[in-house]
């Protein structure tokens, strides 16, 4: 099943819908387009395997580049559009892109990029300083070129907690771009998506991000419609699902946290009734948070565990995660190992690092040394995650290893603590870090996201402090709470715990 496919034998059944303003793109007209892309690669000088990149905002113009790119057989590097100039430039330089395409929307992230990387062409939508992107599409012709080939997405790490760095895939295993994919049989057999075309499939998160941009595109070539939010809004997503009837979805913890926050009265007000599949992934789910999920939506939510290097995946489904409350599941791609310091797999129960064995395993672009760093020295592969295994094979995770604080002596993992804080009816977000002591070497911060920003204070540490107390040891309590209005969060739920971390050192160094 591929797209191309099904825009001969359904040209006119819906690929793309946007749930904003409900433009729609049929497979036909995506077939057209992504043969005109294709077309304009081509015809400015992009051979295959050649890396270009896109720095756009949620829009049909961006899935219509995934299937050129898919046609060409280039490399298509997806750029975050909350990165800063000189973050964007390196990302551009590392892949050796030899196009940028983007939007009016970025005019002035871009002025910046250009005067960094002044020889890189730019294609952009909207009008604005560059080359028209449509333009120049709507002058290829929309046959398919002639030299059709499978391509390949490079995804760059998060830079949460440092450069980012970019996911190099395996080569495809053939030419033929009409192949299926890895993903399609974890989709259907895995999480359940139907495989007759007859899938809505709700996007709430930004499509340059690994899960929906790879959702997406499985959704395409099982035949399905994605209706694509411009941008996540808590209500907005409730609306959605009932507007266009949403039979699947994919969501993030903090997407979560922010519908259960409405009003009772809002969260009622919309008929869910189509809704049967709801997947989540990319941060471990406080406990009590997917436990009202599920008391809500029914036992149709299912979790996976995954990263942007696809070594590896585990699911579960609702059902078995009320009989295993807190895991992400046992494998269903790759196989689990959890190892200790010393690279010894450890017993059930007992933390470690946990690797995937897999036959196939990425590398970090142009970064031997990091590729080296993440490989146990029998050929497993890690993304640097804590967790453990029951008796059962359930894995369950404890935090990402370059999160741990060490205060006294003592390893505390802030998952454990902000898992808590956003269960308090007052608190949106939460991020825990550990900040530079001179007695303790580093001291435990919470930083919280108040519902309202007039609760900020001494009234509210001191509730959240009573709160965390009934379950947290003294060790592991905040030494401060810092109260602002918005955290960094990514838009995809990746939380930048580099910019706090950064930010409580230099104020440590007296540099800030």
């Amino acid at each position: 099943m591929h797209p191309i496919l099904h825009a001969q034998a359904r040209p006119d059944h819906p690929a793309i819908v946007m749930a904003g303003s409900g433009e729609t793109v049929t497979y036909g007209e995506l077939d057209r387009q992504a043969n005109r892309i294709a077309q304009l690669l081509r015809a400015r000088g992009l051979k295959r395997d050649d890396a270009f990149a896109v720095l756009m905002e949620n829009h049909p113009r961006s899935l219509e580049l995934v299937w050129g790119s898919q046609r060409a057989g280039t490399m298509m590097v997806p750029v975050a559009t909350r990165l800063t100039a000189p973050e964007i430039a390196y990302i551009l330089e590392d892949s050796d892109s030899r196009l940028l395409v983007t939007s009016a929307a970025y005019a002035g992230v871009v002025a910046e990029v250009r005067k960094l990387l002044p020889d890189l062409p730019v294609l952009v939508m909207g009008g604005g300083d560059g080359e028209d992107l449509d333009a120049a599409i709507a002058a290829q012709p929309d046959e398919p070129i002639e030299d059709q080939a499978p391509g390949l997405t490079m995804l760059y790490s998060s830079g949460t907690t440092g450069r980012p760095k970019g996911i190099r895939p395996a080569a495809p295993p053939t030419n033929d771009v009409t192949a299926p994919v890895a993903l399609m049989g974890l989709a259907t057999m895995g999480a359940g998506m139907p495989a007759d075309g007859s899938m809505v499939y709700l996007s709430p998160a930004p499509l340059y991000h690994a899960a929906p941009l790879g959702w997406c595109s499985t959704v395409h070539r099982l035949g399905g419609t994605v209706v694509v939010m411009e941008k996540f809004d808590p209500e907005a997503a409730l609306a959605a699902i009932e507007q266009f009837k949403v039979t699947d979805s994919q969501w993030v913890p903090t997407h979560f946290v922010r519908m259960l926050k409405l009003d009772q009265a809002v969260r009622s007000k919309y008929d869910l009734s189509s809704h049967r599949r709801a997947l989540h992934a990319a941060a471990p789910c406080p406990v009590p948070v997917k436990r009202e999920m599920i008391e809500w939506w029914g036992p149709i939510i299912n979790e996976y565990y995954a990263g942007s290097e696809g070594i590896g995946m585990t699911l579960i489904k609702a059902e078995d995660w009320l009989a295993h409350p807190g895991s992400v599941g046992k494998a269903i791609y790759g196989k689990l190992h959890i190892c200790g310091a010393d690279g010894e797999e450890v017993p059930a129960g007992t933390d470690g690092l946990v690797y995937f064995e897999n036959e196939i395993l990425p590398q970090y672009h142009k970064d031997p040394g990091k590729t080296a760093e993440a490989m146990h020295r029998d050929g497993w592969m890690t993304i640097g995650d804590i967790g453990h295994v029951d008796a059962d094979g359930y894995l369950y995770l404890t935090d990402r290893a370059s999160h741990m604080i060490i205060s006294g002596g003592v390893n505390i993992y802030p998952q454990e603590i902000e898992n808590l804080l956003v269960t308090h009816d007052k608190v949106m977000d939460a991020a825990v870090i550990g900040a530079p002591d001179a007695d303790l070497g580093e001291r435990v911060v919470a930083v919280v996201q108040p519902v309202d920003m007039g609760d900020a204070g001494d009234a509210l540490e001191a509730e959240l402090r009573d709160f965390l107390g009934r379950e947290l040891s003294r060790i592991k309590m905040p030494k401060q709470f810092d109260f602002r209005p918005e955290l960094p969060r990514e838009a995809n739920g990746k939380l930048y715990k580099r910019e706090l971390r950064e930010e409580f050192a230099a104020k440590a160094a007296g540099t800030d």
